[in-house]
């Protein structure tokens, strides 16, 4: 069985003990558990999955700071990308540029 590198400093060192790993350069203990990736699930305003490339609509004006101006209900947005944050949307709106949107204020088309 091969231990992994550790998570924090990348040493090939770790070692294991009982159910813990344990990294001797940076003294940081972890579990294989820890190690799983969490895929993260991005959601529309019902409840449906959204995916890298979607195209959703906007369900509510939302104000852009800095600016008098607002995206409108129902503005259509193709191709989006999902990133972390609390803003998880990554896109490209007609008429304003690229933006970051929350989830919660789209539809799935």
């Amino acid at each position: 069985m091969t231990l992994p590198n550790c998570p924090k400093c990348n040493s090939e060192y770790v070692y294991q003990d009982g159910n813990l790993l344990v990294c001797p350069e940076c003294a940081y203990e972890f579990s294989a558990e820890d190690l799983e990736v969490q895929e993260v699930v991005v959601k529309d305003a019902n409840g449906n999955v959204l995916k890298d490339g979607d195209t959703v609509t906007v369900i509510k004006d939302l104000k852009i700071k800095g600016t008098s101006s607002a995206v409108k209900v129902g503005t259509k947005v193709k191709n989006i990308r999902l990133c972390d944050g609390d803003h998880d949307i990554d896109c490209k709106i007609p008429g304003f540029g690229g933006m970051k949107l929350k989830s919660e204020f789209v539809k799935k088309v």
